[in-house]
C-alpha cells in the first residue's frame, strides 16, 4: 500500500471515476494520506462526489508518472471519525482554507478492497491489493 501511496504523492494530481447513474464521471484530485494503516482521499460532503459515492461506493482512480501508469480500483469508506479528517488536513494544509474538523462538510474516505496496478510500456504489470 505504500508504494500506492508513494505513486499517487510523486503524481500529485489522480483522477477519481465514479458513477452518476449510468454515467461515468471523472475529476482530478489531488489529497491522499496514509492514516492507521489504510490509504485516504479526501473531498467535500456537499460536492457531488461525495453523492456519488453514497450511491455507489466504487471507484476507480488513475494517475500517471514518468513512464508508469497506476489504475486503483475498491471501494469509499467514510470515516466520520474527527482523528481521520485532521490526520487529513494535517497532510494537506492547503485544504484548511475550505475545511476544518468537524464542519459538516468535510469527507475522508478509507479504500477497501483496493487493488492497484502499475504500468508501464517497458515493464509487466504490477499488482498491489490493499
Amino acid at each position: 500500500m505504500k508504494r500506492v501511496y508513494d505513486f499517487l504523492k510523486e503524481a500529485r494530481t489522480y483522477y477519481l471515476a465514479t458513477v452518476e447513474g449510468d454515467q461515468p464521471r471523472v475529476r482530478p484530485f489531488g489529497t491522499i494520506a496514509l492514516f492507521e494503516d489504510k490509504l485516504y482521499f479526501q473531498t467535500g460532503l456537499v460536492k457531488k462526489v461525495a453523492k456519488q459515492l453514497e450511491e455507489n461506493p466504487k471507484f476507480e482512480i488513475c494517475a500517471m508518472k514518468g513512464g508508469e501508469w497506476i489504475r486503483v480500483s475498491g471501494e469509499a469508506v467514510l470515516d466520520e471519525r474527527p482523528e481521520a479528517q485532521q490526520h487529513m488536513l494535517d497532510e494537506h494544509p492547503n485544504l484548511k482554507n475550505m475545511y476544518s474538523v468537524g464542519d459538516g462538510n468535510t469527507a475522508v474516505y478509507w479504500i477497501k478492497n483496493g487493488v492497484a496496478v502499475i504500468s508501464s510500456y517497458t515493464a509487466d504489470p504490477v499488482t498491489i491489493e490493499f
